[in-house]
């Protein structure tokens, strides 16, 4: 798919799904995960395949990650992507 922020066709259909693991090795789906779209190529997350913004349009900016340097939700208190505590 195209992506609405580069413009290229490097969006593909993700999904993140929630498990109950043992020693790393998932056992049972807990929830479910919402699909989105992700750019490979700039990294984007459009909600819903349908390129909504990543975050809520509140007219702030996102929270930026000091490590990594990519948005944060404002709820997050680490990093998604390096990990590392946003405080």
């Amino acid at each position: 798919r195209r992506c609405r922020q580069c413009g290229l066709y490097q969006a593909e259909i993700r999904q993140v799904d929630h498990y109950i693991s043992l020693f790393f090795i998932p056992l049972l789906r807990v929830k479910q995960g919402e699909p989105f779209l992700f750019c490979r190529q700039c990294e984007r997350i459009m909600a819903n395949g349908r390129g909504a913004a990543p975050f809520a349009e509140t007219g702030a900016p996102p929270r930026m990650c000091r490590q990594c340097g990519r948005p944060l939700d404002r709820g997050f208190n680490y990093c998604p992507n390096c990990g590392q505590p946003t405080i």
